[in-house]
């Protein structure tokens, strides 16, 4: 029975990490807090999968995930920018940090309604757009101006995950089953290395991350222009075989 709780119990620490970086980042430890998001996406795909490798997929496992997801890569990517940023802008700059987790909101419902491709995901995963939030927040110094960058890639951020962009989805690729173990160990090891400043590893974490959300749009756009060339709507079958999947947030 312990065993069959594992996944749920890896989401719950998913759903801690998140509270206790939003926690930190009141206190102004704002890189350890940036760290924690990014840990929290590492749990964020292994209890996935070791929901599928001790059979104990759920229901009851997949709210629970969606709910962890929107404190951990909604609510506490936005605090950590308003912290750092954007309590300096006013009321935008509190708008911003409740429009980005009310778009993850909106991404996590319609993920969890409409039908499913193993292969991609509608919208820029919640998951990716915290770590990409969380991590740009780190770069205030080195941006200028951070004033209008930030905030304007906080907003294009949260308008891409409510997006029909396509993006990879990596959680169906398969590894091995040490994957479970070695997982935890790499998380402390990548801790241990940037708490003691022995990696710059924010600059590398945005810098993939950033260039995952930056694809997306660009093979969407290139799709996008196909589609016009061959005279096809947006109901149609694409170059890809894929039929759009039906949504309640299809216009947004």
């Amino acid at each position: 029975m312990f065993i069959k709780s594992i996944p749920s119990l890896l989401t719950l620490g998913n759903l801690v990490i998140g509270m206790v970086a939003i926690l930190m980042s009141i206190h102004g430890h704002f890189n350890e807090a940036a760290l924690l998001v990014v840990i929290g996406m590492l749990l964020d795909g292994l209890d996935g999968r070791a929901a599928r490798l001790l059979h104990a997929e759920s229901e009851f496992g997949k709210q629970l995930d969606s709910l962890s997801d929107l404190v951990t890569f909604g609510v506490a990517p936005a605090v950590i920018m308003y912290q750092v940023l954007l309590s300096h802008l006013g009321l935008l700059g509190a708008v911003l940090a409740i429009w980005f987790p009310i778009c993850g909101t909106l991404r996590l419902a319609r993920f969890n309604v409409e039908t499913k491709s193993s292969s991609y995901f509608v919208g820029l995963p919640i998951t990716a757009a915290g770590g990409i939030l969380a991590t740009m927040a780190l770069t205030r110094p080195v941006l200028h101006p951070a004033i209008v960058i930030l905030p304007l890639g906080m907003f294009i951020l949260s308008v891409l995950m409510v997006s029909r962009v396509r993006y990879p989805n990596f959680k169906r690729v398969a590894f091995p089953k040490s994957a479970v173990v070695l997982v935890p160990l790499f998380v402390v090891i990548v801790f241990c290395a940037i708490k003691f400043h022995f990696i710059r590893a924010n600059w590398i974490i945005f810098g993939v991350l950033a260039i995952y959300a930056v694809y997306g749009m660009l093979r969407g756009v290139r799709r996008h222009r196909i589609r016009r060339a061959r005279g096809m709507s947006s109901n149609d079958v694409e170059m890809d075989g894929e039929v759009e999947p039906s949504s309640p947030f299809r216009e947004m």
